[in-house]
């Protein structure tokens, strides 16, 4: 049963002269004692509409206000050129690159290829982002890379939101410049399950993945939604922390 505040508990909080535990709860007061709290409010200036204001809840945040990593792609390996375009438009984005050493006319030179072909990463909030996503003048090549998600019977699309600590562990490992990294572009499922861990110490300091065994070697790797998967060259046990 529904409880009430009585005549008692008015008198009660007055004498006591404090504020009544059923102030503002209009709809838990009886009739009778209504004209109490009002008369009582009028004694001490203490006014409900303040009371039911101070506590009531604020709306939540819409979900696309609020600034995410964001996966885009493009064609035709034209990542670079979306890239650059960004960046001179003052948005902060993240480019992964793989450096390598090629022979060209008999002379070797340090070239800089996308790690990821047709993708790179953006911060910003949803509608930000669109501006670029939908500018079919200068950029129409790029889109949002979508993940597919079920909805009662029906599968919507949302664009790839990437975690903070991925996007961090990403860069951390990308920016390494170590040879045996090794990006997979299928979810590896070592890398899904299992012991979660913080590098401590190494080139590698800072990453926060899964560690497994693969290729032949320990190692620490995230796995980005639906992507793929990266992972660090050879970590030693005692380089590695658990994450409870």
């Amino acid at each position: 049963m529904e409880k009430y505040c009585t005549t008692s508990d008015v008198k009660i909080t007055v004498g006591d002269n404090q504020s009544p535990p059923c102030a503002g709860l209009a709809s838990n007061v009886l009739p009778e004692v209504q004209k109490s709290i009002k008369l009582m409010n009028s004694q001490t200036g203490v006014s409900t509409n303040n009371v039911l204001s101070r506590t009531s809840v604020a709306p939540k945040q819409n979900v696309k206000d609020i600034p995410h990593w964001y996966t885009l792609r493009t064609t035709y390996g034209r990542e670079k050129k979306a890239y650059d375009y960004l960046i001179s438009k003052s948005v902060v984005a993240f480019y992964p690159t793989l450096k390598s050493i090629k022979l060209v006319d008999g002379k070797r030179i340090t070239v800089e290829e996308s790690r990821i072909p047709n993708i790179f990463f953006a911060y910003g909030t949803e509608d930000e982002l669109k501006t670029f996503v939908y500018d079919n003048v200068n950029l129409p090549f790029l889109r949002f890379y979508y993940r597919h998600i079920h909805v009662g019977n029906k599968i919507v699309k949302e664009p790839l939101v990437v975690p903070d600590s991925q996007m961090n562990s990403l860069k951390i490992i990308c920016e390494a410049d170590s040879d045996d990294v090794v990006v997979s572009t299928e979810e590896v499922e070592k890398f899904k399950q299992g012991q979660k861990v913080r590098i401590i110490d190494g080139k590698f300091k800072g990453v926060m993945g899964m560690v497994a065994r693969y290729h032949s070697q320990q190692r620490v790797g995230i796995v980005i939604d639906g992507l793929f998967t990266i992972c660090t060259a050879y970590v030693p046990s005692a380089f590695v922390e658990s994450i409870i």
